[in-house]
């Protein structure tokens, strides 16, 4: 078995369009996963049964594997009449839209967990003292708390990133055709699986170092002010 790279150049138009797919499906997923996981995150952090509800859905959405939840909304849900017999079926009838939240839910559920631990981690000194400035707890929030978080969560964002990107993957398993799927396909027709697949983990390597990189920079950036050993 050898790396062949005539049919690498040959598959790098389809593996670039499934880079592309890849890509559709991932930045969704990021923006809705953090605008789904805030108010979760507040919620976790207040007492009562919206703490209650919240540590429910951290707990069962992290606990789910992806796949099971994208089996779940993409073969699942059109079963329910609600889902069927109303508008809602020109929704779930797209793969992509399922894709986005199924991946969705599993994000949010780790991105709510990461955010907590921000916020939990700034100094309750500092709230105190931008309260008795007058700043409005909205104020204090947006203003002073969630900047403060993000350099507390950065290496953990970085993490769960980097492990939603290799998680798209799954989406092969409801028609689209993303990266891994790409790499799959031009093995079907060639019956050569070392050198697609080779080829889509070098692809998945220049992805992930390259958001390394722009973490490494944003962190720099960030926590200039700290002294480094």
């Amino acid at each position: 078995m050898h790396y062949d790279f005539k049919l690498a150049w040959e598959s790098m138009p389809a593996l670039l369009a499934g880079t592309a797919t890849t890509f559709t499906v991932l930045l969704p997923v990021l923006v809705l996963g953090l605008l789904v996981a805030l108010p979760v995150a507040l919620a976790r952090l207040d007492s009562g049964p919206k703490s209650v509800a919240a540590a429910g859905y951290i707990a069962f959405f992290r606990g789910v594997p992806s796949l099971v939840l994208l089996y779940l909304v993409y073969s699942g849900l059109p079963q329910l009449s609600i889902v069927r017999d109303t508008f809602l079926w020109t929704f779930f009838s797209n793969a992509y839209v399922c894709a986005w939240v199924g991946l969705t839910l599993t994000h949010s559920g780790y991105m709510a967990e990461i955010i907590r631990g921000g916020l939990a981690a700034v100094p309750s000194g500092t709230i105190e003292a931008a309260a008795a400035l007058g700043l409005s707890p909205r104020q204090v929030l947006f203003r002073l708390r969630l900047p403060m978080a993000a350099r507390y969560v950065l290496k953990a964002y970085q993490n769960e990133l980097l492990i939603m990107v290799k998680s798209t993957s799954a989406v092969s398993a409801i028609t689209l055709v993303d990266l891994t799927a790409a790499a799959n396909t031009v093995f079907d027709y060639t019956y050569d699986p070392f050198t697609p697949l080779v080829t889509a983990a070098a692809i998945y390597w220049c992805i992930i170092n390259v958001m390394r990189i722009g973490f490494t920079l944003a962190d720099q950036k960030l926590n200039r002010h700290l002294v480094r050993n």
